[in-house]
C-alpha cells in the first residue's frame, strides 16, 4: 500500500500539487521535506473539505518556471524515498 497520494490542481493563480499522506502525523515532516525540492515556491499544510479524503493535505506551490509534472515526479519520488525507510 502506497502512504501518500498525489494530485496536480489548477487554481485560478497557479498549479498545485496536493498531497494526501495516510497518517496525518508525518504532514509536518513531508513538509519539510517537500520544502527543499528544485521547482517548489512553498507548502502548506491544509485541512481537507472533501468528507472521503484525509483530514489535512500537505498543498505544494510549484514555483511559475516550472514544469508541474516534473515538480509532481521530484515529489513523488522523495516521499517513496522517505517512507521507503518506515
Amino acid at each position: 500500500m502506497k502512504y501518500f497520494r498525489t494530485e496536480i490542481r489548477n487554481s485560478p493563480k497557479r498549479q498545485t500539487i496536493k498531497v494526501y499522506v495516510h497518517d496525518i502525523k508525518c504532514d509536518v515532516e513531508c513538509k519539510e521535506l517537500l520544502e527543499q525540492l528544485c521547482g517548489v515556491d512553498f507548502v502548506e499544510i491544509q485541512e481537507s473539505l472533501s468528507r472521503d479524503r484525509v483530514k489535512e493535505n500537505v498543498t505544494v506551490f510549484v514555483k511559475d518556471d516550472a514544469d508541474v509534472n516534473r515538480v509532481q515526479q521530484l515529489v513523488e519520488n522523495k516521499l517513496d524515498e522517505h517512507f521507503a525507510f518506515d
